[in-house]
């Protein structure tokens, strides 16, 4: 997503004067009050929280396979930013790396428990490019990487630690069959089809497992406007609800919408005060995120509407720095990966701290306790996106 993003995002002017971080609104898992001269985005002293956490529930539905990671050793203190809580997370993360080219498992203490390629030199890298969003397949048992900048997209098998699978053609945008023009956010639907935003040519696609072929197609290849499901402006992902539907967002006129794979559109909406909507997912029923990739940059909570719920937007040295992503976790916490800043945090909305850092701010890097340019996130096993939405998945 990243260059994209800067050059798709020309055309908004920046947001100026966007508010410190406002109140939070009804629905919020915590009714506690923040201390008014807290500071935003600042970390926590561990194990010190202002609001206790709710802890993570356990996952409902099917029993959950048995992890396909083999891990790294849990050797040693971590390297998270200081003061970081590793009681904010449920579970290890998942972290697109996309300058280092690689996919990194880091646990809640900051220790690096898993890592593809496992080495530069394996032959598995030289058909793996820059990856810019990963998420655990709906059986757990692969990872669906997007290599926007390489117009490809990757199945990587956890097990074998290996790709198996791969679509496009890398560094080479088309939009005839078989091509794509930087692909986004690519989801591995529980039947094997393919569902993704191909954000250049501004249309959806589901593709069928096996040889390379499209099943459906939402929007006009080149026509990159708002009016959908005929026609999307620069579309840069389509994420599973609960009740079945996807959340489409679109970049061009700040535009989230709501869409079933039938093609029904429920609803649209303009995330409030963001200039560059990236990623919009649900956080429950009738509640939205979005990250706003910006400098500074912001998350934001909406409903259908487009009514602000929660704002999270530090200024100076708290700032954020094209945050492309951000996701509610089971504990009401907000996992977001900073890719300008070159680090995965976690904020409460309870008290809008970030509470746990993996990455040194602004500073690139690929030794433990760095990253460089992060540009996606998701929970390992049970808690993944694509896991605990699979009941509700629909298609075509």
């Amino acid at each position: 997503m990243s260059h994209t993003r800067a050059a798709l995002g020309r055309f908004a002017a920046a947001v100026a004067g966007v508010a410190l971080s406002v109140a939070l609104a009804v629905g919020l898992t915590s009714s506690a009050s923040r201390s008014p001269g807290s500071a935003h985005g600042r970390l926590t002293s561990t194990g010190h929280t202002t609001t206790p956490r709710v802890p993570a529930p356990s996952p409902s539905g099917p029993i959950t396979p048995p992890s396909a990671f083999t891990l790294l050793p849990a050797t040693g203190p971590g390297a998270l930013a200081p003061g970081s809580d590793s009681g904010a997370l449920p579970a290890d993360v998942l972290v697109a790396d996309e300058n280092n080219h690689r996919l990194l498992l880091i646990d809640p203490e900051g220790r690096v428990r898993w890592q593809f390629p496992a080495s530069p030199a394996v032959p598995t890298a030289s058909q793996f490019g820059p990856p810019d969003d990963a998420f655990v397949s709906p059986n757990g048992q692969e990872i669906v990487a997007t290599q926007e900048e390489w117009d490809t997209v990757s199945l990587v098998s956890i097990a074998g630690n290996r790709v198996v699978a791969s679509y496009g053609h890398p560094d080479t945008p088309g939009s005839a069959p078989g091509y794509f023009s930087h692909p986004d956010d690519a989801m591995l639907l529980p039947d094997g089809d393919l569902l993704f935003a191909d954000i250049i040519n501004c249309r959806i696609l589901v593709l069928s497992p096996g040889p390379f072929h499209v099943v459906r197609q939402f929007g006009t290849t080149g026509s990159c406007y708002h009016n959908p499901p005929a026609d999307f402006g620069s579309p840069n992902g389509v994420f599973p609800m609960t009740d079945g539907d996807f959340l489409v967002t679109e970049i061009n006129g700040d535009w989230v919408d709501e869409m079933s794979l039938q093609g029904h559109v429920l609803w649209s909406a303009n995330p409030p005060g963001v200039a560059y909507p990236s990623d919009a997912n649900e956080v429950s029923p009738g509640r939205y995120i979005v990250a706003d990739y910006s400098t500074p940059g912001q998350v934001v909570i909406f409903d259908k509407t487009g009514r602000l719920l929660w704002r999270f937007a530090p200024t100076g040295a708290e700032a954020l720095n094209h945050p492309s992503l951000a996701m509610a976790m089971p504990n009401g916490d907000i996992l977001v990966n900073d890719d300008y800043n070159d680090r995965v945090i976690v904020i409460d909305p309870r008290t809008n701290r970030i509470v746990w850092q993996y990455g040194h701010t602004g500073v690139p890097g690929s030794g433990p306790g760095y990253l460089a340019n992060p540009d996606g996130v998701d929970l390992a096993p049970p808690y993944s996106l694509l896991m605990t939405h699979a009941a509700t998945m629909g298609h075509p």
